[in-house]
C-alpha cells in the first residue's frame, strides 16, 4: 500500500489555485478562485455543494472541478450510502479536516504526527488498519 504524502497544494497562494484550475482545463473560473480567496488550504472545502457560491453554476464542471480536488488532497469520494460501522473518512480527508483552520496549532500539525496521534488513540482509519491489523496493534477490525 503506498504511504500517505502531505498534499503540496496546502500550502498555494490564491494566485496558484487559479492557475492550477486554468491549467486543468477550466481558465473561465480562475477569477471565481481569485474573487473568493480560495488558497490551497481553502480547497479542502471545495464540493460540489459549493461550488456554485463560487460562481460555478454548469453541472458537468462543478462534477469535474470536485474530481480534481479531491484527486489533488489525495480524498475519496464521500459516499451517501456509507455503513455508520465504518470509520468517518480515510485518514487524509481526517488529516485535511483538523488542517483546513488556521492558526498555530493546524498550521504545525503534520501528517505524520496525525497518524501516529490517532494510532496511539486507537482511531485507526481504514487505511491504518489495514496496516496495523496485520502488526496486530490495531482492534478495530476484528471489533467491527
Amino acid at each position: 500500500m503506498a504511504a500517505l504524502v502531505e498534499p503540496e497544494c496546502l500550502q498555494w497562494s490564491r494566485e496558484k489555485v487559479a492557475k492550477w484550475i486554468g491549467r486543468n482545463g477550466f481558465p473561465q473560473y480562475q477569477g471565481c478562485f481569485l474573487e473568493n480567496f480560495i488558497t490551497g488550504r481553502k480547497l479542502i472545502f471545495i464540493n460540489s455543494s459549493n461550488l456554485p457560491q463560487l460562481g460555478i453554476t454548469d453541472f458537468e464542471h462543478i462534477k469535474a472541478i470536485s474530481l480534481l480536488v479531491r484527486e489533488l488532497l489525495g480524498t475519496e469520494e464521500p459516499r451517501w450510502n456509507r455503513s455508520i460501522s465504518l470509520p468517518h473518512r480515510d485518514t487524509m480527508g481526517l488529516f485535511l479536516e483538523k488542517k483546513a483552520p488556521t492558526g498555530k496549532t493546524a498550521d504545525s500539525l503534520t501528517l505524520e504526527e496525525f497518524v501516529k496521534e490517532s494510532e496511539d488513540q486507537g482511531s485507526c482509519s481504514i487505511y491504518k488498519c489495514m496496516t496495523c491489523s496485520v502488526e496486530g496493534k490495531c482492534t478495530a477490525l476484528t471489533e467491527l
